[in-house]
């Protein structure tokens, strides 16, 4: 009995650390580092990745689309239906609070006024069906390092 005890203890702490390998590999460096599927900025929310899209080419403050998209680690979509959420846009001293709503498979949209700026901050706030809010925190037009070195992601 002891050793199945101990198996199992070692088990857990064996899955515990796979886990853990797991959250700390898909920290914020490390997903700025990936090609976002939609051309977006991809942090981790929960157990899930958002991928915030927003509008490159408008460099004065006007109306512009904001889209979400849902998934897992491993890029499957997480569907959205009934799900509700929002984006705080944060750009100089102008401030936009975007109202998303599902809109496809993996995806919530809203239109939001904001320019196109390096300094644009957004938190991203998602409620899933049955689940907590889960928020995200992005800097999403920032210059990442290997956009700065040439490289394109």
């Amino acid at each position: 009995m002891k050793s199945i005890k101990t198996w199992a203890g070692a088990l857990g702490m064996t899955v515990g650390l796979a886990f853990a390998s797991v959250a700390q590999a898909h920290d914020d460096a490390y997903l700025d580092t990936l090609t976002a599927p939609h051309g977006g900025q991809l942090r981790m929310a929960g157990a899930n990745h958002y991928e915030l899209v927003l509008v490159k080419d408008s460099p004065a403050a006007k109306d512009n689309v904001v889209t979400v998209y849902v998934t897992d680690h491993a890029g499957t979509k997480i569907p959205v239906a009934g799900a509700s959420g929002s984006v705080t846009l944060l750009g100089g001293k102008t401030k936009a609070n975007v109202t998303l709503q599902p809109d496809g498979d993996n995806k919530l949209s809203g239109h939001g006024v904001y320019a196109s700026t390096p300094d644009l901050k957004a938190v991203v706030k998602i409620k899933l069906a049955g689940q907590d809010e889960q928020q995200a925190r992005f800097t999403p037009l920032a210059p990442r390092a290997a956009d700065q070195a040439g490289h394109a992601h």
